[in-house]
């Protein structure tokens, strides 16, 4: 007796069911036009305060959709089955052609292809997803507490640089593009005293590591040192500055200028002559800073040269060329000669002045638009910054590619890195001051809103690691300077 071959058997059995689907769908239509009537005269008969023709037009249309629903219901039914056949025809298929080497090793290697991808992709949506949740996990556990303590108002125009001073008294010092350089109170908020000598933008202000003196850096083409004796008033409480109503329809500018012409800057004294003016830049000078032991100073200019200076007999010592575009900041190492400048070359530069014989000097280009800064920390690090909207992290032992990378919205300024805690403040273009991690990771946002908060760009930022009440500053283009309280959890400390 013939038996009939699988692929015909299978053929015909699909031939039938494709037959069986159609009766099925013919028995449904049929069935559906009963039903239809009868729920029409069950219609009739109810109570409704629609119109009959608007019910029988819901009625055909839920008619519809259930016809819809029942014939993709019989067509999964069938397509279950006949994915059950084709199986069942491929398990028979490879139990006939199990004997045959070539075509066993043929299916072995493509099982362990498909196993091998299948696994791949495992791995790679298992790796995402880990790395998401223990991102969030240091994102939540870790994270700082910030608190907005004082603000210090009285500049006419933007503030581009501030810094604190690592003597007593503790003071903060701001350097405005009003040519004018003011220090303040951190506890109460008042101009203690204000400096006049430049005629030109200040860009920077850094204090003598030892002694009462501060180092500023102006648009005058000069970089000026003086001395300065300060007295601190009597502190006052703190008021509750979330608490100070905020009138939106005022005009930022005007609002500054009004503080400024209160009982507050303008009765400061003031120095107007500096003891020392260092002179050789062609070019607008801006920043500057003391080199460990406070005699000698660092100056960067657009002429595209960074100066090195002694203090004492105020003589040109070292002139640093080599970038290609101006400069834009300048930073000493707290414990060792090294200088980095940053230009807008898309570099920055290490110098090493540790032997006096020779002067080495490392270009490093990690990022693709003007470098806005770069500061070493205590450790073996250097942290840059740039209007690439990148902050880089930096080992001096190995400085061929950066350790930590992190990626923001906006373009960064002059960014800080905390002495004790090792926590980078990023001010940016768009009003904001984010604080990050060593490693890169995210820790907070300083607060911002209509009532508290940077209302334009935010220029630079400065720890303080002796003050309780504000450890860390900010200051930006709406004229005012900010004070901070980072509170940073047991967690991160430890790490």
């Amino acid at each position: 007796m013939p038996v009939e071959s699988g692929s015909s058997a299978s053929s015909r059995q699909a031939k039938q069911k494709r037959k069986s689907h159609s009766l099925s769908i013919r028995r449904t239509n049929s069935t559906e036009q009963e039903r239809t009537g009868l729920q029409r005269e069950m219609l009739e008969g109810q109570d409704s305060k629609l119109p009959l023709s608007l019910r029988s037009n819901l009625l055909d249309l839920f008619g519809q959709i259930e016809r819809e629903f029942e014939n993709l219901y019989i067509e999964n039914i069938e397509l279950r089955r006949e994915i059950e056949t084709l199986n069942d025809r491929l398990t028979a298929e490879g139990q006939t052609i199990d004997g045959g080497d070539l075509t066993k090793g043929a299916l072995k290697a493509k099982a362990s292809h498909s196993t091998s991808q299948l696994s791949q992709k495992l791995k790679t949506t298992y790796k995402a997803s880990t790395s998401k949740i223990v991102s969030s996990f240091k994102a939540t556990t870790s994270r700082a507490v910030c608190q907005l303590v004082k603000e210090y108002v009285g500049h006419r125009d933007g503030i581009w640089d501030l810094s604190v001073t690592r003597t007593q008294p503790v003071v903060l010092g701001t350097a405005s593009a009003d040519h004018s350089a003011m220090l303040w109170s951190i506890e109460t908020g008042k101009c203690l005293l204000k400096y006049l000598g430049h005629a030109g933008s200040v860009n920077s202000i850094k204090f003598h590591p030892t002694e009462q003196m501060a180092l500023t850096a102006s648009g005058d083409q000069t970089a000026h040192i003086w001395r300065y004796t300060v007295q601190l008033p009597t502190p006052q409480p703190v008021a509750d500055i979330s608490q100070t109503p905020c009138d939106d329809d005022i005009d930022f500018s005007d609002k500054d200028e009004a503080d400024g012409d209160g009982d507050g800057p303008n009765e400061c004294p003031s120095i107007r002559v500096s003891s020392t003016t260092l002179r050789s830049h062609q070019g607008v000078v801006i920043a500057a800073d003391w080199l460990v032991g406070g005699k000698q100073v660092v100056t960067a200019s657009w002429d595209r040269a960074a100066n090195l200076y002694d203090v004492e007999t105020s003589e040109l010592v070292h002139s640093l060329t080599g970038h290609d575009q101006e400069l834009t900041h300048c930073c000493t190492h707290p414990t060792q000669r090294l200088v980095v400048t940053s230009s807008r070359d898309t570099t920055f530069r290490l110098w090493d002045f540790r032997d006096p014989s020779i002067h080495s000097v490392n270009v490093f280009q990690g990022h693709t638009d003007t470098v806005t800064s770069a500061v070493f920390t205590v450790g073996d690090n250097v942290v840059s910054g740039s209007d690439d909207r990148t902050v880089k992290v930096w080992d001096l032992k190995n400085m061929r590619s950066p350790i930590a990378t992190i990626r923001t919205d906006s373009a960064v300024n002059r960014i800080s890195v905390s002495v004790n805690q090792r926590i980078i403040a990023l001010p940016h273009d768009n009003r904001q001051v984010r604080l990050f991690d060593m490693s890169g990771v995210r820790l907070a946002r300083l607060p911002r809103s209509n009532r508290q908060g940077h209302r334009r760009m935010v220029c630079c930022s400065a720890w303080c690691e002796d003050n309780s009440s504000c450890n860390l500053f900010s200051c930006g283009f709406d004229r005012q300077a900010i004070g901070w309280n980072i509170n940073i959890p047991a967690l991160l400390q430890e790490k």
